[in-house]
Formats: structure tokens, C-alpha cells, sequence
């Protein structure tokens, strides 16, 4: 059997996978405002710890649901109540630390940059490796968090473009798609690369590379 195409790889991808994690927590990355930033911080900050992305994703939701949408709003929130969220999400584990990592990233965007990202971006001079240091002084989030909301982030930011993390690099060379972000930039408009690198994340996640090369075939 002839392996498949990349456009049909990439086909799909996009088809089965290609919805990025920020739409799916119903965050608006591209209007680029300090709620949709926060939140998408709030849920960099969850999928980058050691706990089942769905779980993670639950728990972004659950934050949202009770309107803790900006910093001020996480740091008026009590260190019960967001306990309370993560359990309800699925926490078994570190859902004490992690309420508290939450409020203390919050606090800190509220006291150094008056709770908007875009902010911390202008005082990086839009600089990637600039960003990444100010956006590791949130406590928890590390450089796989800081991954985790490039990748979504560049939908807005434009200076990231393209962006691609060693998990979505990993899934892509298993695809045949190259293992680079510019490999990448090869095979899709710059409005279809988000949902791309997303797709090949979730495929990553959920072990289903033969899956899509099936769909492809």
C-alpha cells in the first residue's frame, strides 16, 4: 500500500484534530485582549503540570465558569473555591499547589503589569526569547508552559510565527511532515498553522498517528 501524501496527511489532521486548544476552552486568542491573555495563561499553566490534558481542560473551563477571567477576578477568588474547581475537574493530585500557583500568577500580572499581557509583551519589545524570561516569572510555569502558550499564542502574536513545540516537532516527523516550524509552514496557510501544530499535539497525546495515516490512505 503507497504511503499517503503529506497534503493528505495534513488533510487529515486538520479534518480529525484540528481544533486548537485555546478555541476548545473558548478562549479568543486573536482579539488579543487581557481576559482572553489571562485565561490563556491560566490554561498553560494547567496542561504544562503533571495531570491529564483533559483534566487540565476541564479545570480551565471550570475557572471560566465561575467568571475568573481576568487576574483581579483569580485574586479575589478564595484559595477554597479554586480547590474546590480542580477537584470538581478531576484533581487528585496537586490541586492544592496548583490553586495557589493560580493566585500567585494572577497577583503577579496585576502587580507588574496591571493585569494584561500585552504588557509584559511591550516591555519584551515583542522579543520571543525576551517574553519567554518575563513569562517564567510566573510561578509554575516553566518552559514547557511557556511552549504551551506560544503555541496558541501566536495566533495573536505575530512575532512568534511559526511556533512549534518539540511534541508537535516529534508528531510530525513520525507523520513525514518535517521537523521543523518552517517544515511546517510548507504544507499550510499561516491561518491553518495553529490548527496544525494543535492537531499533531492532540494526535501526540491521544498515540494515534496510525489512526490519521488510515484517514489519509
Amino acid at each position: 500500500m503507497a504511503r499517503p501524501s503529506k497534503k493528505a496527511i495534513v488533510a487529515a489532521l486538520l479534518d480529525e484534530k484540528g481544533r486548537t486548544f485555546a478555541a476548545e476552552a473558548g478562549i479568543k486568542v486573536e482579539k488579543n485582549t487581557p481576559s482572553h491573555l489571562f485565561r490563556l495563561l491560566c490554561l498553560s499553566l494547567l496542561q504544562s503540570a503533571r495531570i491529564d490534558s483533559d483534566i487540565a481542560m476541564a479545570a480551565a473551563k471550570g475557572l471560566a465558569e465561575r467568571k475568573w477571567t481576568t487576574a483581579q477576578a483569580m485574586v479575589d477568588s478564595t484559595w477554597k473555591q479554586r480547590v474546590d474547581v480542580l477537584n470538581e475537574a478531576g484533581y487528585a493530585r496537586y490541586q492544592e499547589r496548583t490553586a495557589t500557583m493560580l493566585e500567585d500568577s494572577a497577583r503577579l500580572l496585576v502587580d507588574r503589569w496591571n493585569g494584561d499581557l500585552r504588557r509584559l509583551r511591550e516591555q519584551a519589545d515583542r522579543d520571543p526569547a525576551a517574553e519567554r524570561r518575563l513569562l517564567k516569572k510566573f510561578k509554575g510555569l516553566g518552559d514547557v508552559g511557556v511552549d504551551i502558550f506560544f503555541r496558541e499564542v501566536q495566533a495573536g502574536w505575530d512575532e512568534l510565527y511559526p511556533f512549534a513545540d518539540r511534541r508537535a516537532l516529534g508528531s510530525a516527523e513520525r507523520l513525514g511532515l518535517g521537523g521543523s516550524p518552517k517544515d511546517l509552514t510548507r504544507h499550510v496557510s499561516k491561518k491553518d498553522f495553529v490548527p496544525l501544530v494543535a492537531a499533531l499535539v492532540r494526535v501526540e497525546l491521544a498515540g494515534e498517528h496510525d489512526l490519521i495515516m488510515e484517514a489519509a490512505g
